[in-house]
């Protein structure tokens, strides 16, 4: 490597922020937010109905999650309630309000998920994502 080459690391953080900060701008413009639609897509695509199962599946802490939760429910997108069995656990369940900015969002997120693989062939995208897999795995400590 010269001293002119960025390191892979520092190439791949800074396209990574730039894709994040780009897709953030689509979603808003559709009425959410990166965390809004990672909420919505794993309660529509999963069976993670608490919050804890809903956390693990987003990879974020609870505290975390309880802080978009609250604007979630607040703004009708979201409701929890305790569960019978454990007082502690809370489930999640999407409102039609949810339902119909998921719907929204998806779309966002197709179209821009479309810009993005714009001249690039399936081939393409099936090689990077086996590079970026691999450059996960080479990153894991020995």
């Amino acid at each position: 490597m010269t001293p002119t080459d960025e390191p892979v690391n520092m190439l791949v953080g800074r396209v990574a922020k730039q894709l994040s900060r780009s897709f953030d701008d689509i979603l808003v413009a559709a009425g959410g937010s990166t965390p809004v639609w990672q909420v919505l897509r794993a309660l529509t695509s999963g069976d993670h109905r608490t919050q804890a199962d809903l956390a693990g599946a987003i990879g974020v802490r609870q505290p975390t999650l309880t802080h978009h939760l609250d604007g979630m429910e607040r703004a009708g997108l979201v409701h929890r309630e305790r569960a019978d069995t454990n007082r502690r656990a809370q489930h999640v369940t999407v409102t039609e309000s949810g339902r119909q900015l998921f719907l929204r969002l998806r779309r966002a997120a197709a179209s821009f998920d479309g810009r993005l693989r714009a001249g690039l062939a399936d081939a393409d995208v099936a090689e990077l994502r086996r590079l970026l897999d691999q450059l996960a795995e080479n990153a894991l400590p020995d």
